[in-house]
């Protein structure tokens, strides 16, 4: 009895050895995903930004450049079920959703997420580069010739920029009424010398500036991020970013 009660135990600790690693993979998976879809008409791409709090999953087109919707805000995760308890949604007024829930799968570099009255999604992670910094910032306000103006980040109205491996997207909105503004998002390089540069792949109010460069300096100061060179619209900019905390 004590020998089949050992080799019990043996089996059970080598099975969890085996498993606990996929386990922890799965819960895992943070950075950026995408599904890529051509045809011969254009090119549909899913993409997913994942850290250890936040989801966003957008939709846009390229040849010809348009953007479908985007929507995110802060996840939790069961094993493989999740819930987002959404901050945006840029089609609120079609589905009228506040809260996504489904389930999410990751290993190695796939994702395997199906979301509620959404199809599935099967995505591939992206292999990123090491950049300056990442992380979410807030809009909190601008250097002018008089000094800083700042703006208080405890409103229900934001812009915040997502930064993580390689990708950056923007998104203004508003948590109370649920209103959006606007977002654009792309690829970023920041490096030691203090260039920060962005290629912009969607761009929700003109289209006709994805694919343009934009490079710009930045410098950090504890949590700020100072962001200086020229918008998109060509206008001279600089901007202050703080790290979200809330």
């Amino acid at each position: 009895m004590k020998t089949t009660m050992n080799t019990f135990i043996f089996y059970f600790s080598a099975l969890f050895v085996f498993l606990w690693p996929l386990t922890a993979v799965c819960q895992s998976g943070n950075g950026v995903y995408e599904e890529v879809i051509k045809s011969e008409v254009s090119t549909v791409t899913n993409r997913i930004l994942l850290d250890n709090d936040y989801f966003v999953w957008t939709v846009f087109t390229s040849n010809p450049a348009s953007f479908t919707h985007t929507m995110g805000g802060f996840i939790t995760r069961d094993g493989d079920k999740f819930q987002v308890k959404l901050e945006f949604n840029s089609i609120i007024d079609k589905d009228s959703i506040k809260i996504l829930t489904g389930k999410m799968t990751v290993i190695g570099n796939k994702m395997m997420i199906v979301i509620d009255r959404f199809k599935s999604i099967n995505l591939f992670k992206f292999e990123p580069k090491k950049q300056e910094f990442e992380g979410k910032f807030l809009m909190a306000g601008r250097v002018t010739d008089q000094g800083e103006s700042r703006r208080r980040l405890d409103v229900p109205r934001k812009t915040m920029k997502f930064l993580i491996d390689d990708h950056f997207q923007w998104i203004a909105f508003n948590t109370e009424t649920f209103e959006f503004s606007g977002t654009g998002g792309g690829t970023y390089i920041a490096d030691k010398s203090g260039a920060y540069i962005e290629k912009i792949e969607f761009f929700s109010k003109n289209a006709a500036r994805v694919g343009a460069v934009l490079p710009f300096l930045f410098n950090l100061k504890e949590n700020d991020w100072f962001h200086q060179g020229k918008s998109s619209a060509g206008e001279p900019m600089h901007e202050i970013w703080s790290k979200r905390t809330m």
